[in-house]
């Protein structure tokens, strides 16, 4: 039997050592990270050093994402290691690590004075009663601060450009989220976050604000929303709700511009969010520029794939009735049928309750901090009822749409604006094997369809959106240039 004991060495690592027989490996094993250890000793002793940052994509070494982590020992010699026992060790740095037998919960690094009930009441009387003079700033959140991607990331680009002096905020989850070079990122719920989003002149957000948001007289927020809608949103959505609809027109009387990426968008957003009397921007998608101006060969090395191996992104939405990614494909037999590398890129609301997909040339990208560059690397998109659609279409690559469960996400989760199946710029299918034999046909026999979508969704997805929209956020003095 091995004794083993933990330490947290200067909260950066994870240290486990014991005494007798070295085990064979020791792992830090996740949803979505998995990290090796570094092993030590021979003799009578050993040690195994499990550091809490990790690198993906080729991308900076960063904290872990929050979570449960499984300590994983592979014995040596059919060696048994024995459970250390009760052990509860916490550190706070870059991340927050406690540890209880051979699990260990990594949170954001929010000081425990303040990551409580009431410490977070006390920050938002502080925020609520605020009298500070707004800072010549911009408070930048994606989806929850889950990555800083989307429309919010390509203003950003833009505006470090044209107005270096501006000082950039990104919302984050935790410190495992890359901000783009020369931005600051501010934890959730710490003090600095509450900050910050009381005193930035401008909020750039793509989804609902939350944290009971109150908006300073001299703040702008220019909502971007992430994606033109099929599915039915907001008050449109099946069911009469009172308290959904209260909910809904509280959160729109927050927005002060609305950013849309067709006219049509610009009508179905103003409408299902009750947001009819106020500015909306319709000047393409600023995360589609990429799209016109970019190329997908450093995504392509990043996430290992082969020159000229041909790639299918399968990018399927959500569902309101589940809270995991759908399996309607297994992505390693779809990868051999296709003969190609399938690459997995699960709704941002299923980041967190999901793990990865794996297999054979099987890739899985749901936590790949961008979605415009998986959809410049891809050949062909794999959707269901997800905004991709309208978004992908810009390259004028093939989109498959596999819609298994059609009548029941129309009729009784969402409902749609149109019918996709005969607007669809591509072959609609309920299986896999439909799915297979259609990849082996071609494309151009829905040219028309394709060329009539790009016309109608895609007409200012010229590569200029985010130049387009910092001119009018510097030109209506939402910001100063300096």
């Amino acid at each position: 039997m091995t004794d083993a004991r933990f330490t947290i060495d200067g909260g950066a690592a994870l240290v486990l050592s014991g005494s007798g027989a070295r085990p064979a490996s020791v792992e830090l094993i996740g949803r979505r990270a998995r990290v090796p250890a570094a092993m030590t000793g021979r003799g009578k002793t050993w040690k195994a050093v499990l550091p809490l940052r990790a690198s993906r994509w080729g991308g900076p070494e960063l904290p872990l994402p929050g979570g449960e982590y499984d300590v994983r020992v592979v014995p040596a010699d059919g060696a048994d290691v024995a459970e250390p026992g009760p052990v509860r060790l916490t550190q706070l740095g870059t991340v927050r690590a406690e540890l209880s037998g051979w699990t260990l919960r990594v949170g954001p690094p929010i000081d425990p004075a303040y990551d409580s009930g009431e410490g977070q009441d006390a920050l938002e009387r502080r925020y609520a009663h605020r009298s500070a003079r707004p800072e010549n700033a911009v408070f930048f959140e994606s989806f929850y601060g889950r990555n800083a991607s989307c429309n919010p990331l390509a203003i950003d680009r833009e505006l470090a450009r044209r107005a270096p002096g501006v000082t950039r905020y990104w919302s984050v989850v935790d410190l495992s989220v890359a901000v783009p070079e020369g931005a600051i990122a501010i934890v959730e719920g710490s003090p600095e976050w509450w900050r910050a989003r009381g005193a930035a002149r401008l909020l750039v957000v793509n989804d609902w604000l939350r944290r009971r948001f109150s908006r300073h007289p001299q703040q702008v927020v220019l909502q971007t929303w992430h994606g033109t809608p099929l599915k039915r949103l907001a008050l449109h959505r099946p069911g009469f709700d009172p308290r959904r609809m209260a909910a809904v027109v509280r959160e729109s009387r927050r927005w002060n511009v609305l950013l849309a990426q067709n006219a049509y968008a610009a009508r179905i957003l103003g409408k299902a969010y009750a947001f009819l009397s106020r500015p909306v921007w319709v000047e393409g998608y600023p995360r589609n520029d990429v799209l016109v101006t970019g190329d997908g060969a450093a995504t392509r090395e990043a996430l290992g794939i082969r020159p000229g191996e041909r790639v299918l992104l399968y990018a399927p939405t959500w569902r309101d009735d589940r809270n995991e990614m759908v399996d309607f494909v297994d992505p390693a037999a779809l990868a051999a049928a296709a003969d190609a590398v399938v690459l997995v890129r699960g709704h941002s609301r299923t980041l967190l309750p999901g793990k990865d997909a794996e297999g054979p040339r099987v890739v899985d990208v749901t936590g790949f901090p961008d979605t415009s560059l998986l959809l410049l690397a891809a050949d062909a998109l794999i959707t269901d009822y997800s905004s991709v659609m309208f978004d992908f279409s810009v390259t004028g690559k093939p989109m498959y749409f596999l819609v298994p469960d059609m009548e029941h996400y129309r009729g009784e989760l969402r409902g749609f604006y149109f019918d996709l199946a005969a607007h669809a710029p591509g072959p609609v299918v309920r299986s896999q094997e439909e799915l297979v034999d259609a990849l082996s046909g071609d494309p151009a026999d829905h040219a028309d369809r394709y060329a009539a979508w790009r016309e109608k969704f895609n007409a200012r997805d010229d590569g200029r959106a985010a130049e387009r929209v910092v001119t009018r956020i510097l030109d209506q003095g939402f910001l100063d240039r300096d």
